[in-house]
């Protein structure tokens, strides 16, 4: 009987129980305030929508070549309904790691960065509005000596960055003074390295736009350039807890895969999913401390017990909002794999396709920021004005 009802139905009863759930959940004010956020200023989910639309740009360059000018052939999306449309159950497996990271992006960084992060580290290297002096400030009052070889890793690390697209593209070319294994070796040495300036710098545009929620919140207006030297200074209060992630994704992600490069390791592919899956859960069992930190100035040690009052106060609104973003990076990262499966290599569909994936990716992300945001200072209304003032 069930088998024998138009598709309709299935779908009018999953977006009836959408709204209800969207709508009767308790934290739909804080979800309501970030849409009303991002209308205000559309930069939130723009910026997540340029990052995501230049990473798939490169993505197409480098992993899907056009041979020949039929593969643009706009007949290839005048018909969907012909296509081999495969169930749920067949691309299950791809979704929900892509959709935990999702969520756990919310908490710490929602986008990748590559390969505009060569043009943010031009930037910075050449001082983009006074951006590398407030670095330089910022970390040296706030960290001593210590902040003066922090400052040196993210000089390297920004230096890497620049060679990361030599060493992809020119380094094979030169293969005839260096081995195969050696260019192998100096690539994913110079990918590990530009990392840590790729996270951090997606660190640092979360920052921004956590501050920019934060001016509108409160109602205060904002130079763009004052903007960007505030959001550098609060950078430096979540430095030490990004660098907590940094060297944890290091030893638990990165270094067994560098590490093949230089020895036989075997099966190192195969504890990906499950590295990626504790970095996650990682991220989101300390969820709030990088927003405190960006909130109120304070210390690591201090913003660890703020997030363990935080949740001891508000585990259920918390535990609605993981819901909620876990709803949305789920369906959507369904929707991906169900109609990638499904253009299979015809390239236009792959083209349009690609343009609305990383515009809706970006307006929930952007939106869901916006909400926690939000829900966080509605739940920490007793140290709303507890900010610790910068001393520089």
């Amino acid at each position: 009987m069930l088998s024998s009802l138009p598709r309709v139905y299935p779908l009018l009863g999953l977006c009836s129980g959408y709204l209800i759930v969207l709508l009767f959940n308790p934290v739909r004010l804080a979800l309501r305030d970030g849409l009303r956020c991002i209308l205000r200023f559309k930069r939130i989910w723009i910026t997540f929508t340029v990052l995501g639309f230049a990473y798939s740009v490169f993505q197409f360059a480098t992993f899907t070549p056009i041979h020949q000018s039929a593969d643009l052939d706009f007949s290839q999306v005048t018909s969907p309904g012909s296509w081999e449309w495969p169930s749920f159950f067949e691309v299950w497996r791809e979704v929900p790691l892509p959709a935990l990271e999702g969520v756990a992006g919310i908490f710490d960084n929602a986008t990748t960065t590559y390969p505009l992060s060569i043009v943010a580290a031009i930037f910075l290297l050449i001082n983009w509005r006074g951006l590398h002096g407030a670095l330089f400030r910022a970390l040296g009052k706030r960290y001593g000596v210590w902040g003066y070889l922090i400052y040196a890793v993210l000089l390297l690390s920004a230096i890497a960055t620049l060679l990361k697209p030599i060493a992809f593209w020119r380094l094979p070319g030169w293969g005839g003074n260096v081995a195969a294994a050696g260019l192998l070796q100096i690539s994913a040495t110079i990918d590990a390295v530009a990392f840590i300036f790729e996270y951090l710098f997606g660190v640092y545009i979360q920052v921004y736009l956590i501050t920019v929620c934060l001016a509108w919140i409160k109602g205060l207006s904002f130079g763009e350039e004052d903007l960007f030297k505030f959001a550098m200074r609060r950078f430096s209060y979540v430095l030490e807890w990004a660098g907590i992630v940094v060297i944890a994704g290091t030893l638990i992600v990165r270094a067994p895969l560098l590490l093949a490069y230089f020895r036989n390791v075997p099966g190192v592919l195969d504890y990906l999913p499950l590295e990626r899956v504790i970095m996650s859960a990682l991220i989101i069992l300390f969820a709030s401390v990088q927003i405190s930190l960006v909130l109120h100035n304070e210390t690591l040690r201090a913003a660890l017990r703020a997030h363990r009052e935080f949740i001891r106060r508000n585990a259920f609104r918390f535990g609605w909002f993981l819901l909620i973003a876990a709803l949305h990076f789920f369906f959507l990262t369904a929707c991906d794999a169900i109609v990638r499966t499904a253009i299979a290599d015809r390239v236009v569909a792959v083209i349009i396709w690609k343009i609305f994936y990383v515009l809706a990716r970006g307006l929930i992300t952007g939106w869901l920021l916006a909400s926690w945001v939000c829900l966080f200072r509605q739940c920490e209304t007793r140290r709303a004005n507890q900010e610790t003032w910068i001393r520089y």
